[in-house]
């Protein structure tokens, strides 16, 4: 299968994803580990990129034919894509505060995400591509490139760290009205049934850096609960999440990093969401090399579970 203009640039896992539609993604992961995937004759990783011209050669693959949800017309993800707020668009840039579950892209399980809504809704753009992702269960700022050569620079500066990203979430317990600094080494695994996972490790895991600083608190009748700024200096899978539950103090609501029973007591009290929301985020404009400064407001289910502090000490912690 050639690589034509829509997946240059794509990781060799994502392009799969699209291409093989019923095959979980923990299967391509592991064919692609064995070797089986080929990309211009030779063995490739997960993460390699692609480029136009490249030849991708796919081994035959089984479909789970339960794990294939029925397809939704274009019509719907249009009208699903309408409702998405858009923060910012130009001829280079779309941004939009995508809700709490709605994935960003489709794959095994899930039908259509935030890009093929985006793409059945806006038919006439040719191009149209995420800059970068964000978990299922977060809400928040979503960006999209309207071009190959914005695409190219973004990547570049998520790359450099010149980007940043500022999150507000909700924690257990009483983290402490200041700030720090996590570094614990993030390295990610399957589980027994094919889910994605991270853990710490010192001895395997990548780097990772997140700034944390306490907010407010607020108790309730089972447990106190701290709102959080987090700055992140890279971007690990589940970096925040796996972070926070590594220093105690988990997020509330996290499905697989959190305390299940204390995530029933919040769903039953009507706090039933992953308290991650994508805040802010700055980047230099890939055309005009402007400082764009993004902002997606926090969701009320926040303010309604942990009121934000009345003074302006509610942005991000500095670096």
């Amino acid at each position: 299968m050639a690589v034509d203009e829509r997946s240059d640039g794509q990781r060799l896992d994502n392009f799969l994803v699209r291409e093989c539609r019923g095959v979980p993604r923990s299967r391509l992961h592991r064919v692609i580990r064995d070797g089986q995937v080929r990309v211009n004759g030779g063995r490739a990783k997960s993460d390699t990129r692609l480029a136009i011209g490249d030849t991708v050669r796919i081994p035959p693959l089984r479909i789970d034919v339960g794990a294939v949800p029925a397809r939704t017309s274009d019509e719907t993800r249009a009208r699903r894509a309408r409702g998405l707020p858009v923060l910012f668009e130009d001829d280079f840039l779309l941004v939009v505060d995508k809700p709490a579950g709605i994935a960003v892209h489709g794959g095994s399980g899930v039908d259509a995400g935030v890009i093929e809504m985006l793409r059945a809704a806006r038919p006439e753009q040719r191009f149209l591509e995420l800059v970068h992702r964000i978990d299922r269960d977060t809400s928040g700022i979503l960006m999209l490139a309207k071009r190959r050569q914005a695409l190219v620079g973004l990547h570049a500066q998520l790359r450099e760290r010149v980007a940043g990203k500022e999150y507000i979430a909700i924690v257990a317990g009483r983290l402490a009205m200041r700030s720090r600094t996590i570094t614990a080494p993030l390295r990610r695994y399957l589980t027994a049934e094919g889910e994605r996972r991270v853990a710490v490790d010192p001895a395997e895991g990548q780097p990772a850096l997140t700034r944390v600083k306490g907010l407010a608190r607020a108790s309730l009748e089972f447990g106190e609960f701290t709102r959080v700024a987090c700055r992140i200096e890279t971007g690990r899978t589940h970096q925040i999440r796996v972070h926070l539950a590594h220093v105690g103090h988990p997020v509330a609501g996290d499905p697989k990093y959190a305390d299940f029973g204390l995530n029933r007591a919040l769903a039953r009290a009507g706090h039933g969401r992953m308290f991650l929301h994508a805040a802010a985020m700055t980047v230099r404009h890939p055309a005009s090399g402007a400082i764009l400064r993004l902002a997606a407001p926090v969701p009320e289910a926040f303010d309604a579970l942990v009121p934000p502090p009345p003074s302006p000490r509610s942005g991000a912690p500095s670096q």
